[in-house]
């Protein structure tokens, strides 16, 4: 019975998503890419002073891709993104790697104290806990100081925080806006139970910006050599943001301010929002987000289109990895094109059905020749990658059709060979703390898992 029931709900909730969902699907990126003539598109890269002439953005290109061993990854993996955003690869930035939850809340803390003007923080999971409390205390003494404070949380991410936390915040000054609310009377316009704003971005002052994976739970904070006991203590979730300093903390901003609109938010203006930006650091940084009901899904192409294009490596972390079949060909293609591709991807999991579901796409991927490694002494819940020691990529997106399709989402990628090394590094200390996944072994599971992952598989578009 304790078996039956889990996969009963899911069979109900897949129901209910596939009504709320609808039929939509993902961009053809192959076509995308067939459909580029050489030579046509020109790279575009932006300064804090606006978009440079194409001479100097190929120039820039240039200089980066020098920098690794030789790859065209860059100009192909630009010409295809151009066709589908509006947000270029800016230049001038600082980008810090965050590499675990406690690093981020240390980074995160000391931005609010920094704060003169405004506070802009969006998160999908906000709770009443030990670490959600040091957050509102800080968001409140900061509020106490006349600084403007914006919180955004999600209805179904927050949905075990009692409204009274985050009434305390309102009374205090604080404007708070929970999206897509779960009752429709509420908010008719933007409703929908499968359309969640999974982004993680704070900003502070319009001149430096926090965002990735991390939530603001205790979970992140917890020990990660610390086991459960008793089904009580929480696992402790291994996960990573990044810090950016210059232009590109704008198009975060703009985002930003586009959803807080678009859930009817009070109107937010001022010249601070948007300083005017000095380069801080040397990093190309494009940063792209996704909306329901736009068709590009943009951090899907970015994905699928920079997989294409690796020459050398591409090592890729993501926790829940659910892929399509783009997403699975760009894996498997990369290997016959002799580039060594290492997914590490969880052990453990919040999420039973999704760990089913994940495990499902092992035999294929093995027989291609992809290494797959389970983390082992976490949740590994970072959405990361790595291509050719030049590209990376750190965010909110999932490579599941809930993430791809239906959240709200961001991703900065990064173009710089310096940040690159750093993230092959925490690459490498993950790959230590992973089990790598044998096909000979994998093939011999028992056959309970497997029937497991066959039923979850048929639902794989609502996990």
């Amino acid at each position: 019975m304790t078996v039956i029931k889990p996969f009963c709900s899911t069979i109900l909730l897949a129901s209910l998503l596939f009504l709320a969902a609808g039929c939509a699907s993902l961009p053809n990126v192959s076509q995308m890419i067939d459909d580029i003539q050489p030579g046509r598109s020109n790279p575009r890269v932006a300064s804090a002073k606006g978009l440079l002439s194409p001479e100097k953005s190929k120039a820039i290109l240039a200089r980066v891709k020098g920098s690794v061993d030789p790859t065209d990854l860059l100009e192909r993996y630009s010409a295809v993104v151009e066709t589908i955003t509006d947000s270029p690869l800016i230049k001038g930035n600082r980008v810090a790697l965050l590499a675990d939850g406690e690093a981020t809340y240390a980074a995160m803390f000391q931005a609010i104290e920094s704060a003169k003007y405004h506070i802009n923080l969006e998160s999908f999971i906000f709770e009443d806990d030990e670490a959600g409390r040091k957050f509102a205390d800080r968001l409140l003494e900061k509020r106490a100081a006349g600084v403007k404070v914006h919180l955004m949380y999600d209805a179904v991410g927050s949905m075990n925080t009692p409204e009274a936390f985050f009434q305390r915040l309102r009374s205090a000054g604080i404007e708070v806006v929970c999206f897509n609310p779960l009752n429709p009377l509420e908010h008719r316009d933007e409703w929908g139970l499968t359309h969640r704003d999974h982004r993680k971005i704070l900003i502070v002052d319009g001149r430096l910006a926090i965002m990735g994976g991390v939530n603001i739970s205790k979970v992140y904070s917890s020990s990660p050599r610390r086991r459960q006991q008793n089904g009580k203590t929480p696992i402790h979730w291994r996960d990573t943001d990044i810090r950016i300093e210059g232009p590109a903390v704008g198009e975060l901003q703009k985002l930003f301010i586009d959803s807080w609109l678009r859930q009817k938010g009070p109107a937010i203006y001022g010249p601070e929002y948007f300083p005017l930006y000095k380069e801080q650091g040397n990093a190309l940084v494009q940063v792209v987000g996704s909306t329901p009901g736009e068709d590009n899904r943009i951090p899907f192409v970015v994905y699928v289109s920079a997989l294409s294009f690796a020459e050398h490596s591409i090592h890729l972390t993501n926790s829940y990895f659910i892929p399509d079949a783009q997403i699975e060909k760009g894996l498997t293609d990369a290997v016959k094109r002799g580039v060594d591709v290492k997914v590490i991807v969880p052990g453990v999991s919040d999420s039973k059905l999704a760990l089913y579901a994940q495990r499902s796409h092992y035999t294929g991927l093995l027989k291609a020749g992809v290494q797959i490694f389970e983390h082992s002494n976490s949740f590994l819940h970072a959405k990361t990658a790595v291509l050719d020691g030049i590209w990376s990529t750190v965010g909110s997106t999932n490579l599941d059709y809930l993430s791809l399709m239906s959240n709200d989402e961001v991703n900065a990628v990064i173009l710089d060979r310096a940040f690159a090394v750093q993230m092959e590094q925490m690459f490498a200390r993950d790959l230590a703390d992973s089990k790598p996944i044998v096909l000979k072994e994998w093939k011999e599971r028992p056959l309970f898992p497997r029937m497991g992952e066959w039923l979850v598989n048929l639902f794989v578009r609502w996990l």
